[in-house]
């Protein structure tokens, strides 16, 4: 990727909408400039109908920021929220306020219930099901011929996944799909109906939250529901983990299973389907790298996977509160300051990588934060989204060596996840 000269420092506001619209590369040369101050850079909240503003936000940029505020939750604390920029307001955070945005010891004894079920050992037993899967979706994008990769297979993979593991019927696939749209796309007009920004009107505001709502309250319906069954007859699915859990002598409430149901169904997806359909674009971009992974793909494929993450980083930021004055590599936070980790721009932080805007699938040396950075934090599926990601792709390359993006992708309109909303695809067929 060509870095372009990009806007002063002064000329930049990550908070802004437009900001997100602006070419890929605009905003890559934007953080490098952000990455070259003394000091991290403080940015205003956009005032937004119905939700209480903040005063702001200081931006973390640098790979050693990012890394040294994720190692210390004591002082960087992920309450109340650690995915929106605003506080959640009370009647939002009833559907919003999952583990993510926990402290331990809670966060810790809510993650124990289900973080065996992510091992590398206990997902080892699920790599038939994974494979059996992908080879399904690749049998169907044959038979229906090229599309748009998204929608028939990176999407299809994750979720297929993630609803198996937690028992959710078939039929509901295609719901959760719609639903995690408008939650994670809750900023683009396709999802919402509206454009948010300073001039967004009271009306236009409240259908787009309606919509939100509305979203995340089907799932909660649905966690519950399932969680009904699963107290009565337990099946060994995450969410009979989940509603027979004992925390602290308690059981979760109806409110904290569907925000973890939540959670669990979201994220579950984004990050390996975002990762594929980068992945796609990436191989098509970079023929080079294509090559040198079908030379010797199961030699290659591990740092295949942690490039595509660390060039496409799916989770653009996540937000700490400070819980304490604090001093960090020169600059003193108060307490209250909130702080955006940008993972992104870590990930292309010019003193940790070589040539940061290269793809380089054999990179020995990646210790991206595409996944978070270190701590409690770190993401919880990140052994399963590896094993998706290689699934998939030794199932595309090895059946359609020559499957290539077909054009320009769709881009989500976002400035939290880093998303593809199509991305056309050609192949030859065998």
């Amino acid at each position: 990727m060509t870095i372009r000269s990009g806007p002063a420092p002064s000329q930049i506001d990550l908070a802004a909408l437009e900001f997100w619209a602006r070419p890929v590369e605009e905003r890559e040369a934007a953080f490098a400039a952000l990455r070259a101050r003394e000091h991290p850079a403080f940015f205003s909240e956009i005032p937004v109908p119905f939700v209480r503003p903040g005063k702001g936000f200081y931006a973390l940029v640098r790979h050693a920021d990012v890394s040294e505020a994720s190692r210390h939750p004591d002082v960087f604390s992920s309450e109340p929220s650690a995915t929106s920029i605003p506080d959640f307001p009370a009647y939002m955070e009833r559907f919003f306020g999952s583990l993510i945005n926990l402290d331990d010891p809670r966060h810790a004894k809510i993650r124990r219930i289900v973080s065996r079920a992510f091992t590398p050992k206990m997902l080892a037993k699920t790599e038939d099901d994974i494979r059996r899967r992908a080879a399904r979706i690749v049998d169907e994008l044959i038979e229906t011929g090229p599309d748009d990769f998204v929608s028939k297979v990176a999407v299809r993979l994750p979720v297929e996944v993630i609803c198996d593991m937690l028992g959710i019927p078939e039929h509901y696939h295609a719901q959760v799909v719609r639903r995690t749209n408008v939650i994670l796309g809750n900023s683009d007009p396709e999802y919402t109906g509206v454009t948010p920004g300073p001039e967004m009107s009271r009306v236009a505001a409240g259908r787009a939250l309606l919509k939100i709502i509305w979203a995340a309250r089907d799932l909660h319906r649905l966690a519950a529901r399932l969680g009904r069954e699963r107290m009565k007859n337990p099946t060994g699915d995450l969410t009979s983990a989940l509603v027979t859990a004992n925390v602290d002598g308690e059981r979760l409430t109806t409110r904290e299973l569907g925000s973890f149901f939540l959670l669990l169904v979201v994220a579950g997806n984004e990050t390996t389907r975002t990762a594929l359909s980068h992945a796609l674009k990436l191989f098509t971009d970079f023929p080079d790298q294509r090559a040198l992974l079908l030379e010797d793909f199961e030699g290659r494929i591990g740092g295949a996977v942690e490039e595509i993450v660390r060039y496409s980083t799916p989770v653009i930021f996540m937000r700490r509160n400070l819980t304490r004055d604090h001093e960090m590599n020169g600059h003193t936070y108060k307490a209250g300051d909130k702080v955006l980790l940008f993972y992104n721009s870590a990930n292309r932080d010019e003193t940790v990588f070589d040539h940061p805007e290269v793809f380089d699938i054999t990179r020995d040396s990646n210790p991206h934060v595409g996944f978070g950075g270190p701590g409690p934090h770190f993401c919880l599926g990140a052994n399963l989204a590896r094993r998706e990601i290689t699934v998939m792709l030794r199932e595309l390359f090895t059946r359609l060596p020559d499957i290539r993006a077909d054009g320009e992708p769709d881009r989500l309109l976002s400035g939290f996840i880093n998303g593809y909303k199509r991305l056309p695809c050609t192949f030859t067929k065998p």
